[in-house]
């Protein structure tokens, strides 16, 4: 009879752990074989490449296509950043921890105070706010090539910030791959200076050229302290949290659009911006919708990146967008391709090989353990 009650509790673990496999918990209390765990977080991990590379890329090209093209109010292409985040609501309905169910496990994990989530959303879409209405005035001053130069500093920002912030290791690999992603961006915006003489006066270069350094370091500032944010407040490794983390400082960070869309009056000067669109009123609508789209979905990318590996290895992804978008303007743009710029596509790609490597080195090392 002792030999039977035994057989029946462990089968009674097993169901429990069975059945826990399907709440959204973190993933300590979810044992999984470890060779399908890990295939799982490649899985994950490529998904969030692929999802920041083409948003960013594509998010970046129709800004320069919104300012070529007759849009010229700075509000409205901060707006557009942010403003995309309702799509992602079915998502976090879907994906929200469910309450049907209180596993035993929870009461280990403290989750922290509704106050702090909040005043951490709103901080973080406070700062989301200044970040993007700087990039606007980047992207709205400077030549493409310079301000594709000038976000490359981001990476130097970010190891500074992640070493103090995030305990983040330099190795040879990793500062290979931050030196070569620089020096790809620095020949991009070398070959194009050359080709385009800037036509803004030295006063607007000057505010374009600071309000982009001013935008990488608070770009890289965040990125730091959003994974900071996972490992010492929010403490949950779910999907959730990440479509939390974009989803309510965007909605802060678009309401402080919209106050500054009405307090600068560029509001007064959309109707007729819309009908001096070169392309007509449909493709200036579809220009701005689709620039909020892909701006989220770059985000969730990059945020599931910050949170599956760590902020510099999103950030080191972000910055290999930087060659790409050439290889897309020549494709949609018509744009020339010369030497200089496959020449720096193969170095982002090696620096990108670079980094990947390091962390099958890691995980190796891992195993080994």
């Amino acid at each position: 009879m002792a030999e039977d009650q035994m057989v029946e509790l462990q089968r009674t673990a097993v169901d429990d752990r069975e059945l826990n496999l399907d709440e959204d918990i973190p993933s300590t209390n979810q044992p999984q074989p470890p060779k399908l765990k890990h295939y799982k977080w490649w899985i994950r991990v490529i998904s969030y490449i692929l999802f920041l590379l083409a948003g960013q890329s594509t998010a970046i090209l129709l800004g320069r296509l919104y300012y070529d093209k007759g849009g010229n109010s700075k509000w409205m292409a901060t707006f557009v950043q942010s403003a995309g985040f309702p799509i992602l609501l079915p998502l976090l309905f879907f994906f929200s921890p469910s309450t049907k169910s209180t596993p035993i496990s929870s009461s280990i994990t403290s989750q922290p105070k509704t106050s702090t989530l909040v005043f951490l959303y709103f901080c973080f879409g406070l700062l989301l706010t200044g970040d993007n209405l700087m990039y606007s005035y980047g992207l709205l001053y400077l030549p493409v090539s310079t301000y594709s130069l000038l976000c490359a500093t981001q990476l130097a920002f970010n190891a500074v910030f992640s070493f103090f912030f995030n305990s983040q290791n330099f190795t040879p690999l990793i500062l290979n791959s931050i030196i070569l992603l620089s020096i790809s961006a620095a020949l991009l915006a070398v070959n194009a200076d050359s080709e385009n003489a800037s036509t803004v006066s030295k006063g607007k270069y000057a505010v374009g050229f600071l309000c982009t350094v001013g935008a990488s370091a608070t770009y890289s500032l965040c990125l730091s302290l959003i994974q900071l944010s996972f490992e010492k407040v929010i403490k949950r490794e779910t999907f959730s949290a990440v479509l939390d983390m974009q989803i309510y400082p965007s909605f802060v960070a678009t309401c402080g659009c919209v106050v500054g869309l009405f307090a600068s009056g560029d509001w007064k000067t959309l109707s007729k911006e819309m009908k001096e669109y070169q392309e007509g009123k449909i493709s200036y609508l579809m220009t701005l919708i689709w620039t909020a789209v892909t701006w989220q979905i770059s985000s969730i990318g990059l945020l599931g990146l910050i949170f599956e590996v760590s902020s510099l290895f999103s950030n080191v992804i972000s910055t290999l967008s930087l060659p790409v978008i050439p290889i897309l303007a020549v494709v949609f743009f018509h744009d020339k391709m010369d030497g200089v710029k496959a020449m720096a596509m193969l170095l982002a790609f090696w620096g990108f090989l670079s980094y990947i490597y390091q962390h099958y080195l890691d995980d190796s090392k891992s195993k080994g353990q």
